[in-house]
């Protein structure tokens, strides 16, 4: 009863306060998917999830004048269908069940504010401010894609930064606890050449590590399993550029970027790199062909610890598969897992340690409908080893094979703004994605997913 009061005091106080504006917009979106996954440890026995989730979501815009309006965006009535997991205990290790993975959401809460901020510009001049909780992401969100509380300032075509991640416990000072504060600060600059645009971009991370700190926010209190050969990251330094071209029927995006850094608790210097392009050319009203690279730096095997790095922190948007590493993230964006890389098994997510080559089709079937066809061969940039359970480096064998996937997506729009979709994958693991998510290389069960949507934008 309390939460339903809490909810419709901060809906009233919503709606209330758009009187005052000159125009008031809602829009958002309503997504149900039916998943069934199969073998995503890799051993089909252990592993047969059938699951329905549903997120509401809700962006409001409260519109003084062209220079000033506030923005928030909330979910509502989001979680499993059927799993009741308002109840579980503070322990994350004992007494729960996986749902509790997911940074205590669950179907049962009523609101989930994602963003909140006012947004305003000076009436003469090429500025723009925003303060409060917004989304803060750079390029194709290969390194940063998260919502944080912070300011971001614009000045024509450069934008600058600067985000709060963590106070590391549950206070406003530093003074008595373990864990220092994190800052983000960050800087983008648009621009183009003609077809060509691009995005010049870079970040700055910084971890406060105290003498009695024996842990960093990431990668340990994000509450999610990470591959375990994941760089422990206390500050963080990345460039990189981003670029889109179209003339024609061709259209090309692409992004580099560099990563250097350090892990001060392990002492350890940390870098990394990442590359990506994907070409799409249309060769008729109906048929479109592409092709997309990426390659993500990874570590040689060494028993000091792991350095390689390729980003901060992800919601999982960056989207290539639909097995390997596509992972939403349930405690990021919305309470379902996706691929091997989401938060109950073990796997890379984007371009960590991967190298991927993916041809790919897209086929208007008639005026409402379309299907996407694509395959991948996809290796590790660096071998990874097979290793027991709690270590890293005891096993002798290694490989870089971490397999081949087919996709599909058939896509039916019924109305303007109303689709179904019907989407999945075969994962046909090698090797090394056994070592990686399971440190060895005994099942080897194919992975593969069905998953239909229903998704209403307004």
């Amino acid at each position: 009863m309390i939460k339903r009061c809490t909810v419709m005091v901060l809906l009233l106080a919503i709606l209330g306060g758009s009187l005052y504006a000159t125009d008031f917009k809602v829009n958002g979106v309503y997504t149900a998917w039916a998943q069934n996954q199969q073998a995503f440890t890799l051993n089909a026995d252990d592993y047969n999830m059938n699951y329905i989730v549903q997120m509401l979501r809700f962006k409001v815009q409260g519109i003084t004048s062209d220079n000033l309006k506030f923005v928030t965006r909330f979910d509502i009535a989001q979680g499993w269908w059927g799993v009741d997991n308002a109840m579980r205990t503070i322990n994350r290790l004992d007494n729960r069940g996986k749902s509790a993975l997911f940074d205590f959401k669950d179907k049962n809460y009523l609101m989930h504010v994602d963003q909140a901020y006012v947004d305003f510009k000076h009436p003469t001049l090429p500025f723009n401010m925003k303060v409060g909780r917004m989304w803060f992401g750079l390029g194709n969100k290969l390194m940063v894609d998260n919502n944080y509380e912070g300011v971001q300032v614009g000045f024509g075509s450069l934008s600058l930064g600067w985000a709060k991640v963590s106070e590391g416990a549950d206070n406003t000072t530093d003074e008595g606890a373990y864990n220092g504060d994190s800052d983000l600060y960050l800087g983008n600059y648009k621009g183009a050449f003609g077809d060509f645009k691009y995005n010049a971009f870079g970040f700055y991370y910084k971890e406060n590590v105290t003498d009695e700190d024996t842990t960093a926010y990431i990668v340990d209190d994000l509450q999610f399993f990470r591959n375990h050969d994941a760089a422990t990251v206390t500050q963080l330094t990345a460039f990189g550029i981003s670029g889109s071209y179209k003339a024609g029927k061709l259209s090309f995006d692409g992004e580099f970027d560099y990563l250097t850094g350090k892990d001060e608790i392990n002492d350890l210097d940390l870098s990394g790199y990442n590359l990506y392009a994907k070409l799409s050319y249309a060769q008729s009203d109906k048929l479109k062909l592409g092709g997309i690279f990426g390659l993500g730096s990874g570590d040689d095997p060494n028993e000091a610890g792991f350095t390689n790095v390729n980003k901060l922190r992800t919601s999982g948007f960056f989207y290539i598969t639909e097995i390997w590493e596509d992972s939403i993230m349930p405690d990021e964006e919305g309470i379902t897992p996706q691929g091997l890389g989401a938060p109950n098994v073990r796997a890379y997510r984007e371009l960590e340690n991967t190298t991927i080559v993916q041809g790919n089709a897209d086929y208007k079937l008639t005026s409402n409908t379309s299907l996407f066809l694509s395959g991948s061969y996809i290796i590790a940039s660096n071998e990874i080893m097979e290793a027991d359970a709690g270590t890293y480096f005891a096993g002798e064998n290694g490989s870089t094979d971490l397999g081949m996937e087919v996709d599909f997506r058939l896509k039916h729009n019924v109305y303007k703004n109303l689709f179904f979709m019907l989407r999945g994958g075969y994962f046909i693991p090698g090797d090394a994605a056994g070592y990686l998510i399971n440190g060895h290389a005994d099942d080897m069960d194919p992975a593969y997913e069905l998953k239909g949507m229903v998704v209403y934008k307004f």
